[in-house]
């Protein structure tokens, strides 16, 4: 938000510059990004004096220019060409000398010393929008004949100057959002060091008519807390006088009419929003406060055509909705040119409504942005009589009515009990309670003695943050100044234990593994869309944790996989010519378990679960001279896996596999260990990549963490020296049943040579007529190493025969 030092100074008296300011509003919470000075005219019309025209001829090569010479008050007149047509000797004029600096929008235009058509010119006189205070091009400023030549400018025509301070608003800061508000934090902090005045424009000189206002019915109080209004007629809508249009446009604004302008005036000065509605316009000659069908269409005045809800709250006549509450005004109860009587609305509105119908609709105005966050009920009636009485000052007319006031239940403080003690075991040292009264006060909140080292703080309605006995000590800290807070002469710590293994260093043991091997780690949204999962059987409908008021139909439902967004990643890698990818990604998925809570922990209805996704798409390697480019597949993503597995100390020969083909895999692997289900590989189903929008061929892998962690807890990874004898191969080529598999044959073999045999390794598969109907062969290679000697003929030609016959015996085997 940005604020400025001229406005601020309106609401209180400080004599700190500029930096120091900033430095205190930093301090306080109201963080500050920077600071600019403003000026209504670019440039601030540096440069220019006023010259006074004492010879004026055509210029000997043109038809159209003049030479002139021109008193601008050095000591020699200047000679100055000029092509308007209204130049003539005896005028004073706007002179641009030498080294003056013009903006053409935002293009600077340094005059220069410069030939027209062989004839010198030292500087330009200078048109209105050559300066940029008016639009008009026909010919030169012409100034009144008694002022001085050789004054400055701007001098003659004052330049408004402003100093803006730019303020990031916290979304709990609400009070700040304004100018009002950040005086009062800044009197607060500067009234620990003396008295600091601070105070909102009066409106003692209210007087309103004992007249009726319109009559005003709210049918949905839960919504509308406080409603009020009143009527002026006999207004002139035209522009707003410069002091008030400077004050806007300096901090962002740009002037609409002088009603409008009003309403925003007190907006950003007071942080009320208020609303102007033609009074002719409103057709029924009353207001209504309501909700209207679902379904229902308004026109905005933006000239959108919106679709409400039941639940939106709007400002209605007799017959017709007027405007969206809080939100938005109707193209048909503006403010127009013809206006001349209006009501004028103030009011205070339930921030959860506010904020729904805001999203609902895609709307977020200066309005909103107050109202969704909450506003001071209290500051109503205050910000109405305000505006009433600046409106009559900038466009005539009168107050033609009394206040109408809905506020059927008053919004009380907020009492929040504080213990002393509390207060210095928080901040770190023993406060005076004088010190701790005054700048609570000094925040407008009200504290009474209860005794027995207790206060009672009464809380305003407008500091919707603070309702914990926390939340008050926060705000005497946050003024009294974390700076003030002494350090204590000794430092108390305590040993922390982390469980082994340690989670967070694994997760970066395997990320520094898979970064090492190419791999790109991803972080995506938790918030996904809930059409990915749907009609699918891997995901029970009911366990998808939908959002009531989701931000778009994108962003609906809470992730119930890493697969998806993996796949909209690999989707905009490839639509940007980047197919060859491999990426991972740590994070959680959540899913709903109807029927799985309880009344006292409903939570229990939830699951969270840690999960590791792979993926690997496109060539595994590109072509180069030597080699031509490899395509990825699933061997290579399990090999991958493999080396996470390893490196945590699992091996992946040691997990029950099973098949994992279903909606989201078209083949693929499941391995399991004790039953829990560590990994799935495989290839990605045609499905979910068309509802990703991917087309080309992807594999997955998906990594239960938290179950490999447990598992790798039991596991302790080892040194071995490297053995001192060789290692011996042997190979069998086994003629197999085609449907025994190679773990079978694994498996086997080390029931069968406990000892000895190191490693078993497929290296050839062939299948073929040859062989039979329902035959394959295995090529399979053994490694043995006995770690005390170097194997003889005799031992390796024992263990190959029981290996033999143990797979005749048991798998029906045969040698090729």
């Amino acid at each position: 938000m940005n604020i400025s030092l001229n406005w601020l100074r309106d609401y209180i008296t400080v004599d700190r510059d500029v930096d120091e300011i900033c430095r205190i509003l930093t301090n306080l919470g109201l963080e500050v990004g920077g600071y600019r000075e403003y000026e209504s005219i670019k440039g601030g019309l540096r440069g220019l004096v006023i010259g006074e025209v004492l010879t004026c001829v055509p210029h000997p090569n043109s038809d159209h220019l003049h030479v002139t010479t021109v008193d601008a008050g050095g000591e020699e007149p200047l000679q100055v060409v000029c092509g308007a047509p209204n130049v003539a000797a005896g005028q004073k004029v706007v002179v641009a000398t030498i080294g003056t600096t013009l903006h053409d929008g935002d293009t600077p235009v340094v005059i220069k010393r410069s030939k027209i058509r062989g004839v010198e010119s030292l500087g330009m006189i200078c048109a209105e929008d050559e300066i940029g205070i008016g639009d008009a091009h026909d010919g030169i400023l012409v100034l009144p004949p008694d002022v001085v030549a050789g004054m400055q400018f701007n001098q003659y025509y004052p330049v408004y100057r402003d100093t803006i301070i730019e303020v990031d608003i916290t979304p709990n800061r609400v009070d700040g959002a304004s100018h009002a508000g950040v005086a009062r934090d800044l009197a607060a902090f500067l009234g620990q060091e003396g008295p600091a005045r601070y105070a909102l424009p009066p409106v003692d000189d209210f007087r309103a008519p004992d007249v009726p206002c319109l009559p005003v019915r709210v049918e949905r109080p839960e919504a509308c807390r406080r409603y009020a209004g009143l009527c002026m007629d006999g207004l002139t809508v035209k522009p707003s006088p410069g002091w008030l249009q400077h004050r806007l446009r300096a901090i962002g604004l740009h002037p609409i009419n002088n009603i409008v302008d009003v309403t925003n005036y007190i907006l950003f000065g007071l942080g009320q929003p208020l609303h102007a509605f033609d009074r002719a316009r409103i057709k029924g000659d009353r207001v209504v406060v309501k909700s209207v069908e679902r379904g229902a269409k308004f026109v905005t005045l933006d000239g959108v055509e919106r679709v409400l809800h039941e639940d939106d709250l709007l400002i209605c006549n007799g017959q017709e909705p007027m405007c969206i509450a809080g939100i938005f005004g109707g193209l048909e109860s503006g403010i127009t040119g013809d206006t001349t009587s209006i009501f004028l609305e103030s009011a205070c509105f339930d921030p959860v409504f506010i904020r729904k119908t805001a999203r609902r609709l895609g709307l977020s105005t200066d309005a909103s942005f107050r109202y969704e966050r909450g506003t001071d009920p209290n500051i109503v009636i205050h910000a109405l009589k305000l505006a009433a009485g600046m409106i009559r000052e900038v466009a005539g007319g009168e107050i033609s009515s009394g206040i109408v006031d809905v506020y059927p239940e008053p919004v009380a403080d907020f009492e929040v009990l504080v213990r002393y003690d509390r207060v210095d075991r928080l901040v770190g040292n023993k406060i005076p309670r004088e010190t701790i009264h005054r700048v609570l006060r000094a925040l407008e909140m009200t504290v009474e003695e209860r005794g027995d080292g207790e206060m009672l703080v009464r809380v305003p309605p407008y500091r919707v943050d603070v309702r914990r006995e926390a939340d008050v000590i926060e705000e005497f800290l946050r003024v009294h100044g974390f700076n003030n807070v002494t350090l204590p002469g000794k430092l108390n710590a305590s040993l922390n234990v982390s469980e082994k293994p340690d989670d967070f260093k694994l997760k970066n043991l395997v990320s520094d593994l898979l970064a090492a091997n190419g791999f790109r780690e991803v972080i995506n949204n938790s918030l996904t869309r809930a059409a990915y999962f749907e009609g699918l059987d891997a995901f029970d409908p009911a366990g998808t944790i939908l959002l009531h008021n989701p931000l778009s139909s994108d962003l609906n439902a809470m992730r119930r996989s890493l697969l998806f967004g993996g796949l909209e990643n690999i989707a905009y890698n490839v639509n940007r010519k980047n197919g060859n990818l491999k990426l991972f990604e740590f994070g959680k998925s959540y899913t709903f378990l109807p029927g799985g809570g309880d009344g006292d922990d409903p939570l229990r209805q939830y699951r969270e679960e840690y999960r590791l996704a792979l993926f690997v798409t496109g060539d595994k390697n590109p072509a180069s001279w030597n080699a031509p480019a490899g395509k990825s597949d699933f061997f290579h993503l399990k090999g991958y896996c493999e080396l996470v597995l390893e490196r945590l100390g699992l091996s992946i020969d040691r997990l029950e596999a099973g098949d994992a083909a279903g909606d989201l895999f078209r083949e693929g692997t499941r391995y399991s260990l004790d039953g829990r289900a560590l990994l799935s590989i495989g290839i990605v189903n045609r499905l979910p990549l068309e509802r990703t929008g991917v087309q080309q061929e992807v594999y997955h892998a998906d990594l239960a963490w938290e179950e490999i962690v447990r598992a790798a807890a039991t596991r302790v990874v080892t040194f071995a020296p490297v053995p001192r004898f060789p290692a011996v191969k042997r190979d069998l080529a086994l003629l197999l049943d085609e449907g025994v598999t190679f773990r079978e044959v694994r498996d086997l073999a080390f029931a069968t040579e406990r000892s000895l045999l190191k490693s078993v390794t497929l290296f050839d598969v062939y299948e073929g007529e040859k062989l039979g109907p329902g035959k394959k062969s295995y090529a399979v290679s053994f490694t043995l190493l006995d770690e005390g000697q170097t194997l003889t003929d005799k031992q390796i030609d024992r263990v190959m025969e029981k290996l033999v016959n143990a797979y005749a015996r048991h798998l029906g085997a045969g040698i090729r």
